[in-house]
């Protein structure tokens, strides 16, 4: 690469910024400029970019959506109530809670979208449950919620899959329904690990709940346990776009938790709308930055300068997927996932067209992959999260959690080579891919 070159001092200029602390959203932004002022374009572009990406892209707005709604379901008592009901099923056998924190990530992982919203929701909450009295090890327990937080994103909704929907044009609905199979892997793959820790360590085993408070529990969990079909069911039956359905899904938390549950003052409102607030800006800046950004890599032809080099080293579709995957979970050890999903997976979604490779499969494994990044050292996300929650050294808390890492690439692995564990279920339901 010639240092020399407009588009080379911007990606110095990009890597510079961040490295001194700039978000890199503002990186991306100020290099993009710097590239237009050197290479002697308009510098207009970098608003009209900006203009036009983020409000020509309806589907952007899911995303703000998703996150109030994951915040307005962690203020009230839904979280409190969906956990006992998880545990009066789950928690009888031995590591009993363990097998609750997994099967909570699943009930909610159809509600927020988020694996940050997860891990500081119900991840907190599991993190006192599982402490209380000793009963696990403080690294332990932090080590599984930021495990199961990943899953999260893979069943729908999904804001990540909401974000490759905008720079692939895949359906998202589609999407959604590829995530589901993968997810349950991952979930099943844990529930295997923890078996065997509560077998070998052994863990506790809880006090059975009483057949006669099922009936309780599950009523008084309902009005939660119907957000996923609330969401889910109004995307697929077509009466709701995923972007009117985070809407809906939104005014449904708030609604249960105001006058349903009355767990829900006017001041945890307005800091929940304060945090989604905050959240969704600095999400909107970073996609705001990689549009600005990919309109300088594909003045630069970056696309399909990389899909010409991959079709000279002649890879199979099988073998063009095992390079992203070793690629992106690379990445996902040192970039955060939205700037992988915004700059690096455009430049490969015309090879894997070129190869014939389903876009709705591509974009399952591709998230699946970012997801990992959230617990993969040494920037992990999730792994810095559940430290501040629980307030172990961050080696144990590494050290805890590549058991349950192993298990969900080996989940990866099993997507990437048979597609039909994630189309099965959109093909199922009309997908012609």
């Amino acid at each position: 690469m010639n240092l020399a070159r407009p588009f080379s001092l911007s990606v110095v200029a990009i890597t510079a910024l961040a490295f001194l602390g700039l978000p890199i959203g503002h990186a991306m932004i100020a290099g993009s400029i710097l590239y237009l002022l050197l290479a002697g374009l308009d510098m207009g572009t970098v608003a009209e970019q900006l203009l036009n990406g983020m409000y020509a892209n309806y589907i952007i707005l899911a995303v703000p959506l998703f996150v109030l709604a994951a915040e307005l379901m962690n203020i009230g008592s839904m979280t409190e109530r969906l956990l006992r009901f998880c545990n009066a099923f789950v928690g009888r056998f031995r590591g009993g809670l363990a097998f609750v924190n997994i099967v909570q990530a699943i009930i909610f992982a159809g509600m927020s979208g988020s694996a940050i919203a997860d891990a500081a929701g119900p991840g907190k909450l599991m993190q006192k449950m599982m402490t209380n009295d000793g009963k696990y090890p403080p690294s332990y327990a932090a080590a599984l919620s930021a495990a199961t937080a990943v899953i999260g994103p893979i069943i729908p909704p999904s804001i990540p899959m909401v974000v490759y929907a905008l720079v692939s044009d895949a359906s998202i609905g589609y999407l959604f329904l590829g995530g589901v199979v993968p997810g349950l892997l991952m979930a099943g793959g844990q529930m295997i690990i923890v078996a065997y820790h509560a077998r070998v360590c052994g863990f506790p085993v809880e006090p059975p709940t009483p057949l006669r408070q099922l009936p309780r529990i599950t009523w008084q969990a309902l009005p939660s346990l119907m957000m996923p079909v609330v969401l889910l069911g109004g995307i697929y039956s077509g009466v709701t776009t995923p972007t009117e359905a985070a809407a809906v899904a939104g005014a449904y938390a708030l609604l249960v938790s105001v006058f349903l549950y009355h767990s829900v003052s006017f001041a945890d409102f307005y800091r929940s709308v304060l945090v989604s607030a905050r959240t969704s800006a600095s999400i909107g800046m970073l996609i705001g930055g990689a549009l600005v950004f990919n309109y300088v890599v594909t003045v630069e032809n970056i696309p399909q300068s990389v899909s010409a080099l991959l079709q000279t080293w002649q890879l199979s579709p099988t073998g063009f997927l095992i390079l992203v995957n070793v690629l992106l979970l690379l990445l996902g050890c040192v970039l955060e996932g939205t700037t992988i999903l915004l700059v690096i997976v455009p430049v490969l979604i015309p090879t894997a067209r070129a190869l014939g490779i389903d876009l709705v499969h591509f974009g399952v494994v591709v998230v699946v992959n970012i997801m990992l990044g959230l617990v993969t050292p040494p920037y992990g996300l999730l792994l810095f999260i559940m430290t501040r929650i629980a307030e172990v050294p961050f080696r144990d808390l590494v050290r805890n959690v590549l058991p349950f890492l192993w298990a969900m690439i080996g989940s990866l692995a099993l997507i990437t080579f048979f597609p039909g564990l994630v189309l099965w279920l959109p093909r199922l339901l009309g997908y012609q891919g």
